[in-house]
């Protein structure tokens, strides 16, 4: 594959290596050919071998395509991208420039994220006192109306509310849910479908599922800091950021095994090293058997807060992957 037909060799002279970066790829960037000229591109760009795609021309298959190198925001996700599951039509280009694709997770800011310091959340804790944590639990259900049960685990979805994120999965999972005496708070928008089954969900048990259809950062803090799981049930997540919220906030995440779920979060059957609760298989009752694990291990208060720290201990903030990033760009030049 050439790359000596791109946007830059375009303006003459010399040029800099350049770095292309997939976050998702199911988003193409697809457009009529006949904008070509207007951005400015070469008509011979539009080949099989350069940003053609189905006949349209691909923003991200020219990225691909001319870049000196790839990178996606996950280890796993850019193993997945390059096999025809999760590849979007472009698994075999990514497979035959895999030499070039390189995984570098997403960090986090805990200047903002850290319940040690959050000004968003009503009783302030660390992993050298977890039990702190259980405050802003109760306020959390005073907010949102939910039933004072100190014995029912409580369950959060912080997403856009679509298919990728399997909360569809969730809401057929309800009924278990509730059978093992959990209670779920819901924050988010996306799909109409899903906003309305999810409202017809609290509207049928307040007690027990509080649901805010829309952004509210504030809201997503108390939430992360209040719950005792998250559900990440996706069918494919390229990174994920609210699982690494959650790992902070000593909220195990249950997360099906994929792209950055899979290189974050670790099996608490593993013991020690344990952080969350981790499935394989899309399906409801996948998700229902690890949330099972979980309340099965919340009964046991010692061995779950020996997860509930080691999951805080956790360190995803942005010096490891800037390094990463920077020998990334050294390489190139």
């Amino acid at each position: 594959i050439s790359r000596d037909i791109n946007y830059l060799v375009q303006w003459g002279g010399p040029r800099p290596a350049s770095l292309f970066t997939i976050h998702n790829i199911q988003f193409h960037g697809l457009f009529d050919p006949a904008v070509i000229p207007a951005v400015g591109l070469r008509q011979d760009s539009f080949t099989i071998d350069g940003a053609e795609f189905h006949g349209r021309l691909s923003f991200l298959k020219a990225g691909i395509v001319y870049s000196d190198r790839l990178s996606a925001v996950s280890p796993t996700y850019a193993r997945e991208i390059q096999g025809p599951a999760v590849g979007g039509g472009l698994h075999g280009l990514l497979a035959a420039r895999g030499g070039d694709l390189t995984g570098i997770l997403n960090g986090v800011d805990y200047g903002l994220w850290d319940p040690a310091t959050d000004k968003e959340i009503a009783n302030n804790y660390a992993a050298a006192r977890p039990a702190g944590k259980a405050a802003n639990k109760l306020a959390l259900r005073r907010e949102l109306g939910l039933a004072g049960d100190d014995k029912a685990p409580l369950l959060a979805v912080v997403s856009r509310l679509t298919e990728q994120k399997g909360l569809d999965l969730v809401l057929a999972a309800l009924p278990k849910l509730f059978a093992l005496g959990c209670q779920l708070a819901v924050l988010g928008s996306g799909d109409g479908g899903l906003e309305r089954r999810f409202r017809a969900a609290a509207a049928t048990a307040p007690d027990k599922i509080a649901v805010r259809l829309g952004f509210d950062e504030g809201l997503a803090h108390r939430i992360l800091a209040a719950s005792d799981m998250l559900l990440m049930p996706s069918r494919f997540e390229p990174c994920g950021l609210t699982q690494l919220f959650a790992l902070r906030y000593g909220t195990l995440p249950v997360v099906r095994r994929t792209g950055g779920l899979a290189d974050t979060v670790t099996d608490a059957a593993d013991g020690a090293k344990g952080t969350g609760f981790v499935f394989d298989n899309p399906t409801s009752r996948a998700l229902e058997e690890a949330v099972a694990r979980g309340v099965e291990l919340y009964g046991r208060r010692k061995s779950w807060r020996a997860r509930q720290k080691n999951a805080m201990k956790q360190d995803f903030g942005w010096d490891k992957s800037a390094g990463q990033y920077l020998a990334l760009y050294e390489s190139l030049i």
